[in-house]
């Protein structure tokens, strides 16, 4: 066939016919020929509408073929949404399911006839605590949404809980009870279902929140709604690989599944290797260590393609948003053959968006409240509600474990002040259909002002009457991420607590940087402030250790059901309470402390800047509490005999004490309640110090506080014995498990003098040994050959009829090659010893408290201790002579009764003591309880360049490391034992202020402080921990 010739005709269209325009694409134009000159077509566009979280309705102007993005930068600019990346837009599709609108999608592909569809604002990503929302009017935002889900019944509760968060609403938008007003107001406003069965509730609950600001209302709110099981909760319809009918929902802890509305199960992200779906099944690919012998993929199937792909793409956004610190970089596209999904999650992580918050990066304008009324007209005062992060110094409140933070105490803004993304040059066009202006719209700063009291009351406390579950408390929202009883492996799956040593590894890889930070939010700089800040600061560590108990170990306990229910009930009925105080105590303190940062920031001056109301009227409430506190021992005892009696019971807590949530003996926990009543007297004995300058000594603050001291010191003074007893019997427990070759150290009137690592005097020389003085009889252990964690009892010498004698050098080696300093003999009834200390001082230290022991037996103030444990040692023990025969390498000797076999905890204080080869005293242990502090630090190595942001805790002579305060575990520890403490020196290269040196040999760190006063209370506490061990004495004391 051959060519064809000639020229071609134009082809109209049909719409060319018809007159109308040409259309943009394909040229339908003769070669050369284009468009007449100067005609330019407008590109089309069209009205949006969404509806705002309040109702109302907004149109906006844009192309229906420009990416999603632009329409979500529009809707924030009119909003002056600064928090905007917890919000999405939402549509229905066809089957009528709500789908969230992709940024880097066009609209015209995702939403099916755009004029006739109706967009609506939503929260997309629900955080943990409300304390993570930095904005007011973010908290309004999330108030309103938790609203519309109680109204669709998506937020499920009990009727009472329903009608106090309907009365908390209420409170917010028509102001303080009026029965008149506020029935009227309800016959035309629905709060929650069946509204009329519940209005007699609503109005009981509205009449107690009098006095309360809108601001303060929406913080209740979503203080409440958190605790729900519901919170958050997006139901995926879904059937498992049986076909067994079950839901599927995304959080911030990971994947949860439903049925009905009860929670079975909980993947955590942690716990995650991969996630995908393959046409309509949703495949979790679990980690190795995860799913252990069984199953690593699990599989659920969904509707259809496009309900999985929709499930999954929801997935990878909450993983993206609260697990990771970066936005995830595009994923590059194949040249020829693509596989799987490019989507990637477009915004501002969680991290990153708290940074830009706190780096002030948009301007805050005021806003109004739809549905407020004027009957609130005396609040003038704007108020910043609390929240978890109230200070610059606290860092970013993230879910997850392994992110890093960063390394400056005011972070610079992470992103600009809208996500990425094209963006219209103008919003033209747009109108509200209903409902007043937006609330960008210019408009008097009086109209737009959002309503607060000038008098803030105290918030009034939810009892449980109010509609809260009060059978096992609550845990914070951190812990609510991984429950072991939720899990699909339980607690057993979680590794073993972080290895000890001098070298901390740089845990989870995290970035350092040494910029400087360009912007710091003004703080108050009196020292009271910083007092109350480190209240704060260890009450959440308080309560983090609380949770050990009342949420893992119960959590644990229900599971394996190993517990006797007497005891069950013995141990949280007691604790509950305790925790209860704590929290509600921790949520007080938050509150003022911010907004004493607000007056601060305002330069106001006003009844916020104090904290001595708060602690008075919780100190009072202690007394309360005090036969909880004195029934801890008991609980100790029995706890103890049980574990002795039931096997499964012993082992269940072996196995809990080496999780990583359990980073203390579980024994140790139980000591921290009455703990922190003493270091509550020591603050407030802070407090009351006289300050030099100080305008007002004896204003209403000052009295407060000196009457708050009175009532800890009552409480403290009522509760010392028993501190005492309770310190003493958790010793002795964990020595029991320690110590192999002893039946029952645990006897009535013992108590641990020291415990320590002296040289004792073998036939093969001086050797390593673990020396324990009680107050009855001195120990003397070394180290088990077998590995396993445990000290082999080599000599038991009673106190009654020992004598000592300082031979230096000893008369048995007078020949100075073999002089060795620090040494003296131990003549006991039917054994003589050699021991030489490491110091001169540690010397000193342990003939001080020998002697002492020793004259308190011969007065008969120290009981004899029972017959079962002086008399006979335990099997293979050698006989006793005046020198050892064996040495290290012979101690493989026949074992007496062991207490527990297994991995042990290496983090006690017997192992420290053994590795640095010092002691410690029972003094030493009732300062160190006293002496607990917790805070943000910037640490440095000492060869590295940059600082990292840490959350740490000092407790038990040792530093834990915690990404955020919010984490479950710590990623490493540093036991303190040994360490010196002292400024850097020029050599150092530190040109920052506020750092102080940590040091044990060759291992060098560098901590920088937020301020003067934290920085002294650092160098405090340490140095109580390094000094008891005596190893920072004097180079001439080492000679």
């Amino acid at each position: 066939m051959g060519e064809l010739e000639g020229t071609y005709r134009v082809l109209q269209t049909p719409g060319a016919r018809l007159g109308t325009a040409t259309p943009a694409g394909v040229s339908t134009l003769e070669p050369g020929q284009g468009p007449p000159a100067g005609v330019v077509r407008p590109a089309a566009r069209t009205h949006l509408r969404v509806q705002l979280l309040d109702d109302s309705v907004e149109l906006f102007d844009v192309e229906p073929k420009c990416d999603g993005q632009v329409l979500l930068t529009q809707v924030w600019q009119r909003l002056n949404l600064i928090e905007c990346d917890y919000f999405g837009l939402e549509f229905q599709n066809v089957q009528s399911c709500w789908i969230w609108l992709e940024p880097m999608k066009p609209i015209i592909r995702q939403v099916q006839r755009p004029k006739n569809a109706v967009l609506r604002l939503a929260v997309k990503f629900f955080p943990p605590d409300p304390g993570q929302l930095q904005e007011e009017y973010t908290r309004y935002l999330f108030a309103l949404q938790l609203k519309r889900d109680l109204l669709e019944e998506r937020l499920t509760c009990t009727d009472t809980t329903a009608a106090l968060l309907a009365s908390h609403l209420l409170q917010a938008e028509v102001g303080d009870y009026d029965e008149v007003l506020d029935r009227e107001h309800l016959r035309t406003h629905e709060y929650v279902p069946r509204q009329e069965r519940a209005l007699h509730r609503i109005l009981a609950f509205h009449r107690e929140l009098a006095g309360q600001t809108p601001a303060e209302s929406d913080f209740q709110v979503l203080e409440i709604a958190r605790k729900l099981d519901m919170y958050g909760i997006r139901f995926h319809s879904a059937s498992d690989r049986e076909g067994a009918k079950i839901k599927l929902a995304v959080s911030h802890t990971g994947i949860l599944v439903f049925q009905s509305s009860t929670r079975i199960n909980t993947f955590n992200w942690s716990r995650l290797r991969k996630l995908s779906f393959k046409r309509k099944r949703f495949l979790i690919k679990l980690h190795p260590e995860v799913h252990g012998p069984y199953q690593d993929t699990l599989e659920f199937v969904l509707g259809s393609r496009d309900e999985c792909k929709s499930f999954w793409k929801i997935c990878v956004e909450h993983h993206t948003f609260f697990r990771l610190s970066d936005q995830p970089k595009p994923k590059a596209k194949a040249v020829l053959f693509s596989r799987g999904s490019s989507f990637r999650y477009s915004g501002r992580t969680q991290k990153q968006l708290a940074d830009y918050v706190k780096g002030g990066g948009m301007k805050r304008a005021p806003y109004e409240r739809r549905h407020s009324k004027t009957r609130m007209s005396l609040r003038a005062l704007k108020v910043d509600l609390p929240r978890q992060s109230i200070s610059l110094s606290e860092g970013v409140k993230t879910p997850a474990t392994p992110l890093p933070t960063a390394a400056s105490f005011c972070s610079a803004p992470a992103s600009p002040p809208v996500p990425p993304g094209p963006r219209d040059s103008q919003v033209g066009g747009s109108s509200s259909e209903t409902g007043p202006p937006a609330p960008g719209a210019q408009r008097p700063a009086a109209e737009r002002s959002s309503v607060a009291m000038a008098q803030l009351p105290r918030l009034p406390a939810l009892q449980p009457h109010q509609g809260l579950s009060v059978e096992s408390p609550q845990p914070s929202p951190s812990t609510q991420r991984s429950l072991p009883g939720l899990s699909p492996q339980g607690p057993a799956a979680q590794g073993p607590s972080p290895l000890l040593g001098p070298v901390l590894a740089d845990a989870a890889g995290a970035r350092t940087d040494d910029r400087e930070e360009p912007r710091c939010k003004c703080v108050p700089t009196d020292e009271a402030y910083f007092i109350a800040k480190e209240i704060l600061a260890t009450e959440r560590t308080c309560l983090k250790d609380l949770e050990v108990i009342t949420v893992w170990f119960r959590s644990a306990v229900v599971k394996a059901d190993a517990m006797p229910a007497d005891l069950m009930t013995l141990l949280f009925s007691n604790i509950d309470p305790i925790y209860e105080f704590h929290r509600s105590f921790l949520r007080e303190v938050e509150q003022r402390l911010v907004l004493w940062e607000e007056s601060s920031s305002t330069q106001a001056t006003g009844s916020h800047q104090r904290i001595g109301d708060i602690l008075l009227r919780n100190m009072l409430q202690l007394k309360a509490l005090t036969g909880h506190f004195q029934r801890l021992h008991e609980i100790l005892t029995e706890l103890e005999a049980a574990s002795r009696r039931l096997r499964r019971l012993e082992a269940l807590r072996r196995d809990f004490e080496l999780q990583k949530v359990c980073y203390l003996p579980l024994d140790a926990f139980l000591l921290k309640p009455l703990q922190r009543l003493r270091h509550y007297r020591l603050l407030l004995r802070r407090l009351c110090a006289p300050v030099p300058g100080d305008p007002d000594p004896r204003g209403q603050d000052h009295t407060d506080l000196r009457d708050a001291l009175q009532a800890i010191t009552e409480v403290t003074s009522e509760l010392q014995h028993s501190l005492v007893q309770l310190e003493s019997l958790q010793k002795l427990t964990e020595l029991q498990r320690d110590l192999v070759g002893i039946e029952s150290l645990v006897a009535p009137g013992r108590e641990l003098v020291r415990e320590g690592c002296l040289l004792k005097l073998t036939r093969k020389g001086l050797q390593q040994r673990m020396f324990f003085l009680f107050s009855d009889m001195l120990l003397y252990a070394s180290r088990d050959a077998a590995g396993s964690g445990h000290f082999q009892i080599r000599g038991l010498l009673p106190l009654r009829g020992m004598l000592l004698i300082v031979l230096d050098p000893p008369v048995e080696d007078r020949e100075s090659e073999r002089s060795v300093p620090h040494c003296f003999t131990i003549y006991a009834a039917r054994k003589t010893i050699v021991v030489a200390a490491s110091t001169r001082l540690e010397k000193a230290k342990w003939l001080h408290d020998l002697n002492a022991a020793i004259d308190a037996v011969k007065t008969g103030s120290a009981p004899a201790p029972p017959a079962c444990v002086l008399c006979p040692l335990p099997r293979g023990f050698p006989d006793e002579a005046s020198i050892e025969p064996e040495s290290e390498d012979e101690a493989g000797g026949a074992r007496g009764s062991v207490a527990g076999t297994g991995q042990l905890r290496a983090s006690t204080t017997a192992h420290v003591c053994w590795c640095r080869q010092t002691s410690v005293s029972r003094a030493d242990r009732s300062a160190a309880g006293e002496n607990q502090l917790s805070g943000y630090l910037l640490r440095k190595f000492k060869n590295s360049s940059g600082w990292q942001k840490l959350w740490v805790v000092f407790t038990n002579f040792c530093l834990f490391f915690y990404k955020t305060h919010q984490d479950d575990h710590p990623l490493a520890s540093l036991p303190l034992l040994g360490y010196s403490v002292s400024l850097p020196r020029d050599t150092d290269s530190i040109h920052k202020e506020h750092v102080f040196k940590l040091q044990f040999k060759s291992h060098v760190y560098f901590f920088r402080a937020e301020s003067k006063y934290t920085f002294r209370r650092w160098m405090e506490v340490i140095e109580s921990a390094s000094a008891s061990a005596g190893r920072a004495g004097t180079p001439e004391e080492e000679a």
